[in-house]
């Protein structure tokens, strides 16, 4: 069920108004259902339970927040993370180190000591010179780091190209093909425990056969890195599955059928298996509230000129994303509109030609969706302090990151003395 649902003709989140958040806090705001989110969350559970022991590792880098992360981390889930600063949120959300997965192609000599120095449950490396710089920093701490290699599967996702990582040209992982010499090489290397392999073709995912065919390789991968006498314990098979953004496209797999095929394909390797769901949890669980600005007419069809931007949800310009935008308060009469931001862009354009609800200068919109890659995503461009994000339980709602201030975004530049004089 999605927790945005019209009652008495408004549309609510869980049991608040819409319009009581935009009255207390302004326009634009994100803002998250926590029933959205444990539901995904309990039903991936529930969907992985045939699995022994699964880790469940959230994709932290879809949605930061630290409200968000501790609802997750209540959850029993742990982390996937990209960057040192995603590491210490997951842990001050509350997080188990032993249950943070490193990824990403660019970890830093820092964020690998940082992750030795608290713990975590494994590194994916993505290269031999990777694994090398993590065993000198290792040896220099006096710790064993744990290990295992992302492999590039040259497997095509089927997303948008931005989003998918796992064909050859792509700069993840390390081609399958010179998987065999890499581990050989790790287990050479000081201050290492080779334990895992992982895979990771992509986000919004719409099909399982692309998954299927990666795991596919990955269990013979599995099988010929044992006969080479390694000790493979876990099996990281990452994320990617999408969420029904446009409901005229086909619907993505369920959890339940993404369950199954995980348990029928890996689910005899005799490893642990760890995933990396990010969107499937908090996409639905988020939607950007903004207010219409005006309604400026057109050659050939209305502009609905929104308060929210490219700036505040990056995803329309830069994947040509289809969000839901849907009035808060509909009347019932629709028309066909170009829905648009306030910036110097043309890019800056949520929706061309959409069939939607006919609104007027101050109507509450709701974009849906936008529980991931969104918030998170967003810059200041043209000067536009970050919206802020609000968390709702039932009844009851709190802000979760205030609206960023313009006078503490001019005072963080600083003149040089020769300007200052």
């Amino acid at each position: 069920m999605n927790p945005f649902q019209l009652r008495g003709g408004r549309l609510h989140c869980e049991a608040v108004p819409l319009e009581r958040i935009a009255e207390a806090v302004g326009t634009p705001v994100y803002v998250y259902s926590t029933a959205g989110m444990q539901r995904r969350a309990r039903a991936l559970k529930a969907a992985l339970s045939p699995l022994a022991d699964p880790l469940i590792a959230y994709a932290v880098k879809a949605n930061p927040n630290a409200a968000v992360l501790a609802t997750l981390a209540a959850e029993g889930l742990g982390a996937d993370v990209v960057s040192g600063g995603e590491y210490r949120r997951a842990r001050a959300a509350g997080i188990a180190a032993e249950k943070i997965v490193f990824s990403g192609v660019g970890k830093t000599q820092a964020e690998m000591a940082l992750a030795l120095e608290e713990g975590l449950c494994q590194f994916n490396l993505e290269s031999v010179a990777e694994a090398e710089m993590l065993s000198r920093i290792a040896l220099s701490m006096g710790r064993t780091a744990p290990v295992g290699f992302r492999v590039n599967p040259d497997v095509a996702a089927g997303s948008h190209a931005k989003i998918s990582t796992g064909a050859a040209h792509n700069k993840f992982g390390i081609a399958i093909g010179e998987t065999l010499q890499a581990y050989a090489r790790a287990r050479d290397l000081p201050g290492l425990e080779v334990r895992g392999v992982a895979v990771h073709i992509g986000s919004q995912l719409t099909s399982l056969e692309p998954l299927e065919a990666a795991f596919g390789k990955v269990g013979e991968l599995i099988r010929s890195l044992r006969a080479d006498g390694h000790e493979i314990r876990t099996a990281d098979l990452g994320g990617g599955l999408g969420i029904a953004y446009d409901p005229s496209a086909p619907p993505p797999p369920t959890l339940s059928d993404y369950g199954d095929m995980a348990s029928r394909i890996a689910g005899d390797w005799g490893a642990r298996l760890i995933f990396e769901p990010g969107r499937i949890i908090v996409g639905d669980a988020g939607v950007l509230l903004t207010r219409v600005i005006r309604v400026k007419p057109g050659p050939a069809r209305p502009f609905v000129i929104l308060d929210a931007a490219m700036n505040d949800l990056l995803r329309p310009s830069l994947y040509d994303a289809w969000h839901a935008i849907d009035a808060v308060v509909p009347t019932g009469e629709r028309t066909i509109a170009d829905v648009v931001g306030p910036i110097c862009e043309t890019g800056d354009t949520f929706a061309l030609a959409r069939d939607m609800d006919r609104v007027e200068a101050g109507a509450l919109m709701a974009i849906r969706g936008a529980g991931a890659y969104a918030a998170t995503m967003a810059s200041t461009y043209n000067s536009r302090p970050l919206p802020p994000e609000v968390l709702v339980n039932g009844g009851e709602w709190a802000v979760i990151r205030e609206r960023q201030d313009i006078e503490a975004l001019i005072r963080a530049d600083t003149l040089p003395a020769w300007l200052a004089r």
